[in-house]
């Protein structure tokens, strides 16, 4: 049975994955196959499928850390994120669904930090090879305003 305890581990590494800028490590935790989605409230609640970011598979991704290591020009930066206790809304040996509530807090190279989105993943979790996946993660911003420099994922 895939239970809380095991989805706050994998979120916990998986937040320390970004937090500590080894992104390329970033899609291992996703399916090949998997559904990747950045939104906000008002898009969710409308039923709309159109996000900030979307990727329908591991090796989208793949490329995009690819071009945020290789090609994009950003202010650097990094993220600290808080996470909140997973609610497990269903879960059996194989797979789970839960929302976990999250802040980001974005740290500028000048030192300046301030919290850049706060909201909810919802997730599909699947247990493969004795390991969890993220089968589906949508994060869902509370916020409608989203800043347009959003280089690293949430």
């Amino acid at each position: 049975m895939i239970d809380l305890l095991d989805i706050c581990a994998f979120n916990a590494t998986y937040a320390h994955t970004i937090d500590s800028d080894a992104l390329e490590s970033w899609p291992a935790f996703f399916t090949e196959d998997c559904h990747y989605r950045v939104t906000h409230v008002e898009n969710e609640q409308e039923g709309l499928a159109a996000g900030i970011v979307y990727a329908d598979s591991r090796a989208m991704l793949e490329d995009r850390i690819a071009a945020l290591r290789e090609a994009n020009i950003y202010e650097r930066q990094r993220y600290r994120h808080l996470l909140g206790m997973p609610m497990v809304e269903a879960a059996d040996d194989r797979t789970a669904q839960a929302r976990t509530p999250f802040i980001v807090v974005r740290i500028m190279a000048t030192g300046q930090s301030e919290v850049f989105a706060t909201g909810v993943y919802q997730d599909r979790l699947v247990r493969r090879a004795g390991r969890l996946l993220l089968a589906e993660r949508v994060a869902i911003c509370d916020s409608t305003v989203t800043d347009t420099l959003m280089a690293l994922p949430l």
